[in-house]
């Protein structure tokens, strides 16, 4: 396989390991947009190079009004105001610079309808401080979708490896961790996540897990569009099925949706 055919295939595989997680932050988007009679204000904490925000926008002024993201690395938000421009939605599209702990002093006036926290609880100082701060960010009757690491599938993940030992550490130690020399701080399982989403005062309305298969599949298994939309179409039918509730558990990661009051 050739460097380009590669590059195409890593692209491919991440379109279809983010496939759910975009599908459900855009029916909420559509829904709370046709509820609420007007476009939603978004607010994108830890949102990088505008993976998310980006395509927020790109559905246009009458569903997302703005989307600002909040993020430590400038030279994030420096691709993020390019790649806003390249889509043709820098208007809609904000980046400041900061984080969790400085969201107050960043955002004054906050009244969020859809906070999203995607890939930044499992590496902040105090998940319990930064999902109230974000709760406090939202309007009355706002939405939060959170993104977190999965402690089964790093269990999984490690057994098949052969690293029994890191399973079994990943499976029993607080933080979800397989050893020392883990690169994430933490990961999450699902009463965890609840408990702490609870905590902060919003009310889970919805989860589901995130690339249950994709993870484990070589590239060139999902070399072709039909490839690909088979494999979404199975996760997805594993993630709800309603026999086995708990296969979503074994997601890499942990999708939630909340509400607030």
């Amino acid at each position: 396989m050739s460097e380009e055919q590669q590059r195409r295939a890593r692209r491919a595989a991440t379109g279809v390991r983010t496939a759910a997680l975009w599908a459900a932050v855009k029916d909420l988007v559509t829904e709370r947009a046709a509820a609420l009679g007007r476009p939603l204000r978004v607010l994108d904490l830890g949102g990088g190079t505008g993976e998310l925000a980006v395509p927020l926008a790109e559905l246009g002024p009458d569903l997302v009004a703005d989307v600002t993201v909040v993020d430590p690395s400038p030279d994030a938000l420096a691709a993020l105001g390019r790649r806003a421009a390249e889509s043709g939605v820098q208007a809609r599209v904000h980046g400041s610079q900061g984080d969790a702990d400085t969201l107050a002093d960043l955002l004054p006036e906050r009244a969020f309808d859809l906070v999203c926290c995607h890939g930044v609880l499992e590496v902040v100082d105090d998940p319990t401080a930064t999902l109230r701060v974000l709760a406090d960010a939202l309007a009355d009757d706002g939405h939060l979708s959170l993104l977190v690491a999965g402690r089964l599938a790093t269990v999984w993940a490690r057994a098949l490896a052969g690293e029994f030992g890191q399973a079994h550490t990943a499976l029993t130690s607080p933080d979800g961790r397989w050893g020392a020399h883990d690169p994430l701080p933490r990961r999450f399982d699902l009463a965890q996540l609840r408990a702490l989403v609870e905590s902060a005062g919003l009310q889970v309305e919805h989860w589901h897990g995130v690339r249950l298969l994709a993870d484990l599949v070589p590239s060139t298994s999902i070399d072709t569009d039909a490839e690909r939309a088979a494999l979404v179409a199975l996760e997805e039918a594993l993630a709800g099925h309603p026999a086995y509730p708990f296969l979503g558990e074994l997601g890499a990661a942990l999708h939630l949706l909340a509400r607030r009051g």
